[in-house]
């Protein structure tokens, strides 16, 4: 099981008409996901870096706002993968380099 994190916030970028929050990233991120991967091998799980659950996330939460990173921000095994705007191939790529079957 992969778990693909995306650490965001639901507040808007000013700067970034049109984008959706990050809550709504991971949803639409999980859904195009399951359109190409069989859903039982991930899981995208959404973390508010305001408020992180685990000491992992509060960590990681306290990396994206020290390092001023583009949200949402998406990570496979503690791996960035994408900040910003999330590019599908970037994320294609390292599920299938972790032996993620698609669906055929």
């Amino acid at each position: 099981m992969v778990t693909i994190k995306v650490y965001g916030t639901d507040d808007l970028c000013a700067s970034c008409i049109n984008a959706p929050s990050s809550i709504e990233t991971a949803s639409w991120l999980d859904a195009a996901l399951r359109r190409v991967y069989n859903g039982g091998n991930f899981e995208v799980v959404y973390i508010d870096i305001k408020e992180p659950q685990t000491k992992e996330d509060k960590l990681f939460s306290m990396r994206v706002i020290e390092e001023d990173l583009w949200y949402p921000v998406v990570v496979i095994n503690d791996l960035i993968i994408t900040e910003g705007n999330p590019n599908l191939k970037d994320i294609y790529r390292k599920l299938d380099e972790l032996g993620l079957s698609r669906i055929e």
